[in-house]
Order: C-alpha cells, then structure tokens, then sequence
C-alpha cells in the first residue's frame, strides 16, 4: 500500500521538535530533519507530501533546497517559515512554487489550516497524474511497470536513479524503457517526454 502523506520538517533542532509536536497532536505523518542536505540525503522521489522549511539555514538556505529540487523535478508543495522575512525574498519563493510564506510564531491552528490545504492539493495532483497514467496505458498498452518506470524517465531521473528507488536492476530498467519507445514510437527522450505530455490533454471533441 502506498504510504500516507507526510509533512517533511526542516528546520532548527528548538523549533523542530515544537513543530513535530503540533503535527502530532493533529494526527499527521511527519519526518523532521536538522538540515537540507540531510532531507535530500533522505528523500525518494516519489514520497507524497509537504515540506514545512526554513528559510534561514545554514549551508543550504530554505530558497537554495528549493532551488534544487525543482531542478531535480521534485515538485512537493512547500510552506516556507521564517523568523523574519522579507517582499523580495517571499515574491521569489513564491514565484518558485511555494504555496506559503509564515512568519514564525506561526499559531498552530493557522499551520495545520495550511499543511492541510497543500496536502489536498497534493492529493488532486496526484489523482490528476493517475488519469494520465490510465489514458497513457490505454492508447499505447503500456504495462504498469512500464508505466512507472516512464513516469521517472520524464521526470529527468537516470536508469541507475530509477533502478534504486524501484528495487530492480540497471538491465531491467533499459529492457522496460526499450518496451516503452518501441510501443509509443518515440526515437528518442524528447519525443517520449512530448508524447506523456500529450496524454494530459483532453482528448478533442467530435466533429
């Protein structure tokens, strides 16, 4: 079974403790990790959720790990919190993705309000994605495996990245991406990316 959604927490030891304490009392999965370097250690694509961050952080700031992971194509919702904040720097996190900025202190109520809003949020995307992955199987007879290996594919993920996280080997991913190009006709990466694209529109009216 998949597992249930969990508020990623990341942030000083002080503040982090508080904060596990308040997604425990609301009855919410939570994972708290002491640094962003540490979550990206941590993290496996794929893991649904939110990220509770910092923005003032040593080493990798708050602004820097979302940076990063939208590079990498990890796109979980995020509520930033700061001590103090400022316009230039929420416009920025905002226009990057983030669905919140608070100000710390942050009244419990308020915070799981939102952590709760972004984790709907999150569910919808994913329900969105498994219509896409069924309309997909439908028009090219994509297996699940298959299915599940293309989705990281166009997700920018390596066959060494992929063969890690699903727990087969580096040969077994080639073989199922070799399935996938020569069932959807794509020659190359562009080609299948465009083509997974496609299965999200909506299929044109009849004439």
């Amino acid at each position: 079974m998949r597992a249930p959604p969990c508020v990623f927490i990341i942030d000083d030891d002080a503040v982090r403790d508080s904060l596990g304490q308040v997604m425990e009392n609301a009855g919410l999965a939570f994972q708290a990790f002491e640094s962003a370097e540490h979550f990206l250690q941590t993290y496996c694509p794929g893991m649904s959720g939110c990220l509770l961050l910092d923005l003032n952080m040593p080493d990798m700031t708050g602004d820097e790990l979302q940076a990063e992971l939208l590079s990498r194509n990890i796109h979980l919702p995020i509520i930033f919190l700061t001590g103090y904040g400022d316009i230039p720097t929420t416009v920025r996190v905002i226009k990057a993705g983030a669905i919140d900025f608070l100000t710390k202190p942050v009244p419990s109520k308020l915070l799981i309000e939102r952590i709760q809003m972004a984790l709907q949020q999150e569910s919808l995307k994913q329900e969105q994605a498994k219509e896409v992955h069924a309309h997909c199987s439908c028009q090219y007879g994509l297996t699940a495996r298959e299915l599940e290996i293309v989705s990281l594919v166009v997700a920018g993920h390596s066959n060494k990245e992929i063969a890690n996280q699903l727990g087969i080997s580096h040969r077994t991913v080639e073989v199922h991406r070799a399935h996938v190009m020569e069932k959807t006709g794509a020659t190359c990466l562009l080609e299948l990316v465009r083509l997974f694209e496609a299965c999200q529109l909506p299929p044109e009216p009849p004439a």
